[in-house]
């Protein structure tokens, strides 16, 4: 029996045509659908528009719009799959795997560095591997599916902006690849699932990401402190925090800590992640304040999991229990990072 898919249009380039301001989402759902017509070999799909935007107007909002959009219809359909602009993809992805936990029904997102309208594009074989692999028995929850590649949406990261190759799965293998229509799984694990699915309701979006850069001072976090309740901070290298300036970090760190707010530190370095234990600069401040770290985690993950954490809890201790629980592969600690936390 063919799967029943429901494909959710966000906007984004591969609805995009050629206006005199440049290029801006205009075909509908069903547009996109018409493009791929050999879907109706192996699937049934109904369509939706929420919105259509391209992905630099997409945030907290909206995510919460498409979470709900999936948990009112989830009871219908045997899968999902969402076209989205490139640009927030990874922060789209990584946020819908907390805000939908535990889903043995598959979320897919995909997008394209070229309309599916031009004659030369990545469009259509993207969205077509991606209603392939949401009508696969063995794929569930949120992934993004593009360029041939299966990757857990919390571990997508942006890295190209024209390749066709545009995602990479950092500190984390690809779950799949999809070559001439065949998919060829590199994790699954599906039958590890307990549980019923999960939706949260709820996102706290007074998250800041700051990276530091050479002579920055704490001044900054002072005048950003009445707009926020957590801070990620891209720190050096594995963890490298700055002792210098006239207005040192370490005053303002104490301040958002007794107030209550979440001080995360993560590593601008993409790949292998933070450990903050390795260097005196990075060990030291950790250890005053007790502070989180991302460790091997996407920023994008870190970003929106502080979000959905937050809008859950005002309790720190609990807070720390639900960023360190692993979600749709997103953290993956160490032993020795464990009896840390």
């Amino acid at each position: 029996m063919k799967k029943k898919l429901l494909l959710i249009a966000t906007g984004g380039t591969i609805a995009s045509e050629y206006t005199r301001e440049g290029l801006a989402p205009g075909l509908a759902a069903e547009e996109l659908l018409s493009y791929v017509e050999e879907h109706r070999e192996f699937c049934q799909v109904s369509v939706i528009q929420p919105f259509g935007l391209d992905s630099t107007n997409i945030y907290a909002r909206h995510w919460l719009e498409l979470a709900a959009c999936i948990e009112e219809n989830y009871a219908s359909y045997d899968g999902f799959v969402l076209c989205h602009g490139t640009d927030t993809m990874a922060f789209t992805a990584a946020a819908l795997s907390y805000l939908v936990q535990n889903s043995r029904k598959p979320i897919v997102i995909t997008g394209s560095q070229k309309p599916i309208n031009l004659p030369v594009t990545d469009a259509r074989t993207n969205l077509l591997d991606s209603l392939r692999f949401a009508s696969e028995p063995g794929a569930y929850g949120v992934n993004i599916v593009f360029d041939g590649k299966v990757i857990a949406g919390t571990r997508a990261k942006k890295e190209r902006s024209k390749s066709y190759n545009a995602f990479s799965s950092i500190n984390y293998p690809s779950i799949a690849v999809i070559q001439d229509g065949r998919i060829l799984f590199y994790i699954d694990d599906k039958d590890k699932l307990t549980g019923d699915v999960r939706f949260y309701h709820d996102l706290n979006d007074r998250v800041l990401l700051l990276k530091l850069i050479p002579g920055m001072d704490g001044s900054v976090l002072n005048r950003l402190f009445a707009f926020y309740d957590g801070v990620v901070i891209e720190a050096f290298g594995v963890g490298g925090f700055p002792e210098y300036g006239e207005e040192p970090f370490y005053p303002e760190i104490r301040r958002w800590i007794d107030a209550g707010k979440i001080v995360m530190l993560a590593t601008q370095v993409t790949h292998e992640g933070s450990d903050m234990e390795v260097y005196r600069v990075g060990k030291a401040i950790k250890a005053d304040f007790c502070l989180m770290e991302a460790y091997d985690m996407t920023l994008e993950a870190a970003v929106t999991k502080t979000m959905w954490a937050l809008g859950q809890t005002d309790s720190r201790e609990e807070f720390r229990r639900l960023f360190y629980a692993t979600v749709n592969h997103d953290i993956l600690l160490t032993p020795s990072q464990v009896l840390r936390q």
